[in-house]
């Protein structure tokens, strides 16, 4: 089996886990189990506190002591009991608690991957720019064929999608153990009380133009978070005008959105381009303003005559996420040491999907409960999705003003070495 293939299971398994689930829990959640949605929210904030400290302790156990494929292993293996667990939770507390538990298996997963992958691909001098993307993109396809799996099989209400994950899971666990060996920092020379730690990833900070990469790395995080915490909702609520329903996007909101991930793939294979031509300033720059585009066509679409609208703003998403996710995350590995890799990918996960998931998903509940809420509870979804656009506008304003970086055409070539 050539790496390649090895590679590509590792990141259809991997999304494959979060995709049976992460669209379709609310669905399981109002109308399984009629908890409320302050509670709901409680849940998935689960991924943003699990990734405040998760992704970068398991970068340092993967740089100091532990090969991050064994690591990875043992943690999806972890995940898999939990998930098993779920449908026996009574209360929304326990449901909190056990899926805490559950994140800060799996969000750690998604930066232990990368680094078994980057090191893998180096071991065996190939281009990692060039060639990572196309084998990344079959996690974007593991989490469509996951949403579309629990859809057609008419688990998104059922507890039988957290069976799905739990068994995937389970597969990916084992199979992480044959991956190929991520060799630890074994260095014994005197060291800071920092070194020692594992956590000079964190002097990253001390630098400003990886400081600045950070802050708005987690800023672009929260954007993210949006997107996932009221897409689905913002489709199912269209069920209730009389002139909507029946309508496919109403029968089928988790097929609709997988448009987004469809796109992914698509926007994943161009990123070696980008980069090389544009820069990686630029590069997230596209991303910010597709972001603003994402929630400017929310607000303008509907399931009826407006769809197309919907349509585009899933197809924006795919350059959104990849411009971002993907490129950051070689940003970072080509400004940091190889001594502290795992350490820096946790780190920058830490930002994104930690800080930025927490405050996105707050900052952006106190806002609409304040101020897009009629009087009956309804979302004011256009006020919502013109207010999350103008957000993304000023982030990006402010990253082209603040974020100083030439870009080098060869300054790409270093992550291969």
């Amino acid at each position: 089996m050539g790496l390649k293939f090895r590679l590509i299971l590792m990141n259809f398994l991997q999304f494959f886990i979060w995709g049976s689930w992460l669209i379709t829990i609310g669905g399981y959640w109002f109308q399984n189990k009629g908890w409320t949605g302050t509670e709901f929210g409680a849940i998935f904030s689960t991924m943003g506190i699990a990734s405040l400290f998760m992704p970068a302790l398991a970068g340092v156990i993967a740089d100091r002591w532990v090969n991050a494929e064994k690591l990875l292993g043992v943690f999806h293996l972890s995940g898999a009991v939990c998930l098993f667990l779920v449908p026996l939770m009574k209360t929304p507390t326990e449901m909190f608690e056990l899926m805490l538990v559950n994140m800060m298996f799996y969000m750690p997963t998604i930066s232990l991957s990368i680094t078994v992958s980057y090191s893998a691909m180096k071991k065996t001098n190939m281009d990692v720019v060039k060639e990572y993307p196309p084998i990344r993109v079959f996690g974007t396809i593991g989490f469509i064929v996951a949403m579309w799996t629990v859809s057609l099989l008419k688990f998104e209400t059922s507890s039988m999608q957290f069976y799905v994950a739990s068994i995937s899971a389970f597969i990916l666990g084992i199979y992480a153990f044959t991956l190929p060996k991520c060799e630890v920092n074994k260095n014994v020379e005197k060291k800071t009380l920092v070194d020692t730690l594992g956590l000079k990833a964190f002097t990253l900070f001390k630098e400003k133009k990886m400081a600045l990469f950070f802050i708005f790395s987690m800023l672009l995080g929260a954007a993210l978070q949006l997107t996932n915490a009221y897409g689905d909702t913002f489709l199912h609520d269209f069920a209730k005008i009389d002139a909507y329903k029946g309508m496919v996007a109403i029968k089928y909101p988790a097929i609709i959105m997988s448009i987004s991930q469809m796109s992914e793939t698509l926007f994943i294979l161009t990123i070696p381009f980008f980069l090389r031509r544009f820069g990686i300033k630029n590069v997230m720059l596209f991303s910010m303003f597709a972001w603003v585009l994402r929630f400017g066509l929310f607000g303008l679409g509907n399931p009826a005559d407006g769809l197309w609208m919907i349509i585009l703003s899933c197809v924006v998403y795919g350059m959104a996420f990849d411009f971002f996710n993907i490129s950051g995350s070689l940003y970072v590995e080509t400004n940091t040491d190889s001594s502290i890799r795992a350490s820096a990918q946790g780190v920058f996960m830490m930002m994104t999907n930690g800080v930025g998931a927490i405050l996105g998903s707050s900052l952006s509940g106190l806002m609409i409960d304040n101020f897009f809420k009629a009087k009956n509870g309804d979302f004011q979804w256009q006020g919502i999705w013109f207010t999350f656009a103008a957000y993304a506008l000023i982030v990006a304003v402010l990253f082209a003003v603040f974020f100083k970086h030439k870009h080098d055409p060869n300054e790409l070539q270093n992550i291969n070495h």
